[in-house]
């Protein structure tokens, strides 16, 4: 396990900084000039991608189903909190009525490293139409599942196992066999396990998309997720086209992408 994983301040300035940096030039390059009043962020943890969008003068809302997170997230918007420029809500996204219970709609709604943990993808990425204004976006980002680390294995305390690529992709009962061999804790092994369960890739993304009748408005595929940069200090870039054009391949290469959707 990584220490930023342990280090919650870090994290949330990490979480700040590639929001700043690479998630909000990517809206501002795909919608100029496009102001986002308000804005969703669903999975929020920490919130520290809110905090960007407070800086551009956004009201902004996270739902997050940790309280603990929540209330870590308090703590580090607790300025914004009594200027009543940011809420957050304990609550599963299909017991809300943006209108009666959030106050209205948002121009932009966020899932940042969430849909991969999320069941019954489909059903849920049809459920956030609900929660756009007219000419509102959706932003995804998410590791796809077959990369090198789409398991989230760099969470396991064994340090060979927490660098060990692609071992996530072993049938069910020989990953949780080697979780078991390594020592891994019961909680770890259910969590990675759950992961295994609900990790999405490129392809089975876009198809949610299209069964949705949403578009794509905008992609960009990463060979180095962004993030890595202060995780690991490894510059960002962008995959190569033509492996962005292989099914499979890509995913296999691609540490992270982001997409921009358009519901109407």
């Amino acid at each position: 396990m990584y220490e930023f994983h342990q280090d919650k301040d870090r994290y949330f300035d990490m979480q700040y900084r590639v929001t700043k940096d690479y998630i909000y030039p990517f809206l501002q390059e795909t919608l100029p000039g496009k102001t986002f009043v308000r804005v969703l962020e669903i999975g929020c943890a920490e919130a520290g991608v809110l905090k960007c969008f407070l800086e551009h003068g956004s009201f902004c809302t996270g739902i997050e189903l940790s309280q603990p997170r929540i209330q870590a997230a308090e703590r580090y918007h607790a300025e914004a909190l009594k200027e009543n420029r940011i809420e957050f809500v304990n609550r599963n996204i299909f017991d809300i009525d943006p209108e009666h219970d959030l106050g209205g709609k948002y121009d932009l709604v966020i899932l940042k490293d969430v849909i991969e943990h999320i069941p019954g993808q489909l059903e849920f990425i049809a459920q956030l139409s609900l929660f756009l204004n007219e000419g509102g976006v959706i932003f995804f980002a998410f590791p796809p599942w077959y990369m090198p680390y789409g398991g989230h294995q760099q969470v396991c305390k064994n340090k060979w196992l927490s660098k060990l690529p692609y071992f996530h992709l072993l049938p069910g009962f020989l990953y949780k066999g080697v979780l078991k061999m390594a020592g891994e804790p019961k909680t770890t092994i259910e969590d990675l396990l759950e992961v295994k369960s609900t990790g999405i890739s490129i392809e089975r993304f876009e198809k949610c998309i299209r069964v949705n009748r949403y578009k794509i408005a905008a992609k960009r595929h990463y060979l180095f997720n962004p993030i890595y940069q202060y995780k690991f200090n490894v510059k960002p870039r962008l995959q190569n086209k033509i492996v962005s054009s292989l099914p499979l391949i890509k995913d296999l290469f691609t540490t992270g992408v982001y997409y921009l959707i358009k519901t109407n």
